[in-house]
């Protein structure tokens, strides 16, 4: 494992590791983490790539784990800006040093919602959709519902108006994130466009994109709904050719994979879900 420090376009510094299998099948894997999720989360599943041959490249976009700042009040971040600058340095990163490769590309929650903030995403052969959808709350079952009007339409605008940035923490909601990603993620679960609302202020590529995309839904995870993960596909990305396959918590060793349990390495055995996807 190789830590990098990337600037982006707009001369922000970004941290992230490489994995470099001993002996290369001249495969790429970028993982784009998700909300408030550190990338060592990933490192387990990055590390059981490399052994297959793939190199991995994980990283934290800005506000984030290793590329937060020393102060969050103020900072300058959004989902938006994650999306068309902190994504697109990986990017520029892979076609530099790994043109050659392979490349594909897994999207972890809203590391699927940015594909479309940044042209070079056509550089992948195939995208891989984990716990990811159009997050409206109209796609919400009943009791998740009620939780999204609180949290969202409460609890964080007054904490993220109070503090300056949004304590995701104190939810159970992984790292604190910058005040313009706590109102991008507000936009996604409140605005009826969810990610078209997004991409409606920025540069958008999503009907673009034409590649297979595999499309990971787990049984127990109650913040996605078969109807949100259909609306990304259908409205979202169009053009992008699906295969859907829901993850039932019985083939999980501790019954239990949720919104980020896919990637812990007591869920080992579920990766070769991917894995036989991609060789």
């Amino acid at each position: 494992m190789e830590k990098l420090i990337l600037t982006t376009r707009d001369h922000v510094s970004i941290t992230a590791h490489l994995f470099l299998p001993e002996k290369s099948n001249q495969k790429l894997l970028l993982i784009n983490s998700a909300t408030g999720v550190k990338q060592q989360v990933y490192f387990s599943f990055a590390r059981f790539f490399s052994e297959n041959g793939f190199t991995v490249i994980t990283y934290d976009y800005r506000g984030i784990g290793l590329s937060k700042p020393k102060v969050m009040r103020g900072f300058n971040a959004s989902m938006r800006i994650w999306g068309s600058q902190d994504y697109q340095a990986l990017t520029d990163y892979i076609q530099i040093n790994f043109n050659d490769y392979e490349k594909y590309c897994l999207g972890h929650s809203v590391g699927a919602l940015i594909l479309g903030m940044n042209k070079d995403s056509e550089i992948f052969e195939e995208f891989f959709f984990v716990g990811t959808q159009n997050a409206f709350v109209g796609n919400l079952k009943f009791k998740t519902k009620i939780e999204a009007y609180l949290g969202f339409g409460i609890a964080q605008p007054l904490t993220t108006a109070l503090l300056g940035y949004f304590p995701g923490n104190w939810f159970g909601l992984g790292e604190s994130l910058p005040k313009n990603c706590a109102s991008d993620w507000r936009s996604l679960i409140l605005n009826r466009k969810s990610t078209n609302s997004l991409l409606e202020k920025v540069d958008d590529y999503s009907k673009n994109l034409t590649q297979k995309v595999f499309v990971i839904r787990a049984e127990d995870d109650v913040w996605l709904t078969e109807k949100g993960v259909k609306s990304l596909l259908n409205d979202t990305y169009p053009n992008l050719k699906p295969t859907y396959r829901l993850v039932k918590t019985a083939e999980s060793e501790k019954g239990e994979i949720g919104h980020v349990n896919f990637f812990r390495s007591y869920n080992k055995n579920l990766w070769n879900i991917i894995l036989n996807e991609l060789i």
